[in-house]
């Protein structure tokens, strides 16, 4: 990716969920970058974690804290006065959605009313990216992506949290901040894999666990769709929408970020990746679990982003899964794992 990360060197940057896996790399790449970084979040999620692991806090100033709680949010975000948001945080998995519903709704929708809040009743902040998802929209299980202008209406508790995220950023946008020069952005990425994932009931997290146990891997539907890419895509992604739109406010908006057509993977297809770039005579056996509804198919068209920024995809899939084995090879063998991850950050700006 031709992407200069000067940009953030000496700049305040808010990442709200720097404790989780899509938070650690960003923190990572960011302090990497030089930029002053200012984490908010719960603990880290699973254990272990790759905040812990790779020691992602010794580089930022990191606050424990709930996106719920405004008060203690606000005194996190008046301290570090930021000129960029960057908020993550989230409860992010579809099946503890239909465990925990109002738990997923009060995190990801009054998280971002609480997130917004502060920028509102501040006077620094020029760029503000929401990270959402891909499961916005109403997924009408058709084969083409869909587009930013497609009816928000997510199925479960997760999904349908992050549709109300967005309505939430796209009300707070014409309410607050037109015409302040305040730019405010959504992303809607696809499914990230990456070194470092260990949450539970996703098939790359359950791959690295089943290989390092000498286990067979257990994938519960081999013919779901989905569209695959590694943890940098989208935070590369992410990194340039905040840049252009904190140098011009015309780069504000809603943006899908995935990756082309031919990395939209069944989930059996993705694990024959894997298993192919491990080795040691890894196998996967089917074994459906009976669990609530989630998609069969879901793709996203990126051309927005791509028209927008002259924005493509770095790795194919096969690099992502290639990159994801790397770390955690290095993880399975007591290696260092912060230097991995400098390299493969390196790797992928080349």
């Amino acid at each position: 990716m031709n992407f200069d990360l000067s940009f953030y060197n000496g700049k305040r940057v808010f990442v709200t969920g720097h404790t989780g896996f899509k938070g650690s790399w960003l923190c990572k790449i960011l302090s990497k970058a030089g930029a002053e970084v200012w984490g908010y979040s719960l603990n880290p999620p699973t254990e272990p974690s790759l905040f812990e692991t790779a020691s992602i806090e010794k580089n930022i100033n990191s606050v424990i804290g709930d996106i719920r709680d405004f008060e203690s949010l606000k005194k996190s975000f008046d301290e570090a006065r930021p000129e960029i948001v960057l908020h993550l945080a989230a409860q992010p998995l579809v099946r503890d959605s239909y465990e925990n519903p109002a738990y997923t709704y009060e995190t990801n929708v009054m998280g971002t009313v609480n997130i917004l809040e502060c920028v509102r009743l501040s006077d620094c902040v020029k760029s503000v990216l929401n990270v959402t998802t891909d499961k916005v929209y109403l997924n009408r299980e058709w084969e083409w992506g869909y587009r930013e202008n497609e009816e928000l209406d997510g199925f479960d508790p997760y999904s349908n949290s992050k549709s109300c995220s967005e309505l939430v950023t796209h009300s707070y946008k014409r309410s607050f901040f037109d015409n302040t020069g305040v730019a405010v952005s959504t992303a809607r990425a696809g499914n990230v894999i990456g070194g470092g994932d260990f949450a539970k009931n996703r098939i790359i997290p359950d791959c690295v666990r089943a290989a390092m146990n000498r286990e067979d891997i257990i994938v519960r539907n081999p013919y779901s769709t989905r569209p695959y890419q590694h943890v940098l895509e989208p935070l590369f992604a992410y990194l340039m929408i905040a840049m252009r739109q904190y140098e011009d406010i015309k780069y504000q908006g809603y943006y899908n970020v995935g990756p082309d057509d031919c990395d939209c993977f069944q989930t059996g297809a993705l694990v024959d990746l894997f298993v192919k770039h491990w080795g040691e005579g890894l196998k996967w056996v089917e074994k459906y679990d009976g669990g609530p509804h989630e998609a069969n198919f879901l793709k996203l068209d990126c051309s927005r982003l791509k028209s927008t920024f002259g924005w493509s995809p770095t790795w194919n899939l096969d690099t992502a899964i290639e990159k994801t084995v790397e770390w955690s090879k290095v993880y399975a063998s007591g290696g260092d794992l912060a230097a991995c991850m400098d390299k493969q950050i390196d790797d992928f700006l080349k």
